[in-house]
């Protein structure tokens, strides 16, 4: 792996470090000399009037770059619109250093929800990978896009985008720590589990989990007042069979203000089931999200919500109010497999293919499956 560095900007340098942590354990890597924890921090100097300039401080000329970064909370502070420019700065200053290749890996992308293309509307994803592609970005790594479509935005032939299912790390999860063997997978989660979608989009995120899982699926058909933002007029539940007494466990790839989640773990209260569980890749969290989980578990509405940590989910990152029952599952083991495959030219098939709980339990190690 000569010539490779890993790179992040303000909002990613702690992610980025655990990142190197767990490189450190194969032999072949060796962080750069002059870096902090491994991490080739990029300088950035603010001029008076509020623009900034980011400077490469060594050379890497010749080198390969995978550059962490985050546009979302983060635990540095740094707003949306900044840690953008701060990105795009940063893959300009590295491109005129002349690095061999520039890989964005950006966990969570916070663009990712702009992504229908009507006539008269931006679209924000597509704007951000291609402000990446033009400044020299060949690659760009992410964490559950929002959708399907988002992967076909940009020529692959210009900057490949590879989109990683990381709800498998949330399975792996369930089966570390509240499943742990194939008695009870036969036994308790095939009888008394079933899996929700959020509405009738997210049926395909659900029915993963039902599948990997072999448990029941139930689907919410939820219609939204398209007027205005973060709205639900009503919410029909489909299910083959009765909620009462089950798990029930919903399933998004992200939970921002939990309006969708408040208004259907409300709805499916009414089919007294034994507890209800949120299952989230991406804890955005944007209020007043904090004070509705907050609220729904003080009700005894809300049993659990298990996310992973490709947003900031320290308490002094999230939110002054504490959100109970807040399960964070790291990625950073996950993301250094993914660096290290894409440095060494390996295939990431593996990281596609899909999750069997079955056969996990039989073998439980993240990095064999």
């Amino acid at each position: 792996m000569n010539g490779f560095v890993v790179a992040a900007t303000r909002s990613m340098a702690d992610y980025a470090s655990r990142v190197v942590d767990h490189l450190l354990k194969f032999p072949s890597f060796a962080p750069m000399a002059d870096t902090v924890n491994g991490v080739e921090l990029l300088k950035i100097d603010c001029f008076a009037n509020g623009e900034m300039e980011a400077v490469v401080t060594r050379s890497i000329r010749g080198q390969e770059v995978v550059l962490f970064t985050s546009s979302a909370r983060n635990s540095q502070g740094i707003g949306v619109e900044a840690a953008k420019i701060e990105l795009y700065h940063a893959v300009d200053a590295l491109k005129r250093s002349q690095a061999e290749k520039i890989i964005v890996f950006e966990p969570f992308v916070s663009c990712s929800r702009s992504d229908r293309t009507t006539r008269r509307n931006s679209v924000g994803l597509w704007v951000h990978v291609k402000i990446l592609a033009s400044l020299g970005t060949c690659h760009f790594v992410t964490y559950q896009l929002h959708s399907d479509k988002s992967r076909s935005m940009v020529d692959p032939t210009i900057c490949l985008v590879d989109d990683i299912p990381a709800l498998t790390l949330l399975k792996k999860y369930l089966c570390d720590v509240y499943i742990r063997n194939t008695e009870t997978l036969e036994n308790v989660v095939r009888s008394r589990w079933a899996f929700c979608s959020v509405d009738a989009g997210g049926e395909k995120l659900a029915r993963g989990f039902a599948n990997a899982f072999g448990a029941p699926l139930v689907v919410a058909h939820k219609q939204r007042d398209y007027s205005k933002s973060n709205t639900i007029e009503s919410i029909n539940i489909l299910s083959a069979e009765p909620l009462e007494n089950k798990v029930l466990w919903i399933v998004d790839d992200m939970v921002d203000t939990a309006g969708s989640v408040e208004s259907l773990i409300r709805t499916l209260s009414s089919h007294r089931p034994a507890e209800i569980n949120v299952l989230a890749v991406h804890a955005i969290l944007s209020p007043p999200a904090a004070g509705r989980l907050s609220r729904l578990s003080a009700e005894g509405l809300l049993n659990r919500i298990i996310v992973s940590d490709t947003v900031c989910c320290s308490q002094s990152g999230a939110s002054s109010e504490k959100i109970p029952n807040l399960e964070v599952v790291p990625s950073a083991e996950l993301s250094a497999r993914i660096v290290r495959t894409i440095v060494t030219n390996a295939s990431l098939s593996k990281l596609m293919r899909p999750f069997d709980a079955g056969i996990y339990l039989k073998s439980p190690n993240l990095f064999n499956q």
